[in-house]
């Protein structure tokens, strides 16, 4: 197999893993939401924390220099129409993602403070938890949805 391809299955797999997870933690995070148990919103909040430094931060990193190498590589004109789509789209995600991380960061100590206070008990859980989690959902829209166009972007290749 050639470097080309070496890289090139390397990319995709990184994108694989960048929406993946995001779709796991989105919907674990999002489930527990509805959970009555603080300790089933704790392990789903400390569990997205790690997800996202073991699997989206790397992927994240090796997307850009993978796509990178593989515009240089593959003779495509960096500033075509679809590459600089790319580009915005994954600047969007990458914008919307950073307060994500912070807010899931926060509502894991959120969560984690109630129960050593509360024991668990869903009303402890301060008014914060309920607004950082409305600005939570609301950031993985827009970045999901350019995950979305960056795939067929890479598809397609429109003119």
């Amino acid at each position: 197999m050639d470097i080309y391809s070496i890289v090139k299955t390397l990319h995709i797999i990184s994108a694989t893993v960048l929406f993946g997870t995001g779709m796991g933690i989105a919907f674990f995070m999002f489930s527990s939401m509805f959970g009555k148990n603080l300790h089933e919103r704790y392990f789903a909040a400390r569990y997205t924390v790690l997800a996202d430094y073991i699997f989206t931060a790397p992927a994240v990193i090796i997307q850009p220099l993978t796509g990178a190498w593989l515009v240089m590589q593959g003779g495509y004109d960096p500033s075509a129409f679809w590459l600089k789509m790319t580009y915005g789209l994954y600047i969007l995600a990458g914008i919307c993602w950073l307060p994500v991380v912070w807010i899931q960061l926060h509502l894991r100590n959120i969560i984690a403070t109630a129960i050593a206070k509360a024991g668990g008990q869903e009303k402890s859980l301060p008014r914060e938890y309920g607004r950082l989690f409305k600005i939570w959902l609301c950031l993985g829209w827009p970045a999901f949805g350019g995950l979305v166009a960056i795939f067929w972007l890479m598809v397609t290749k429109p003119a």
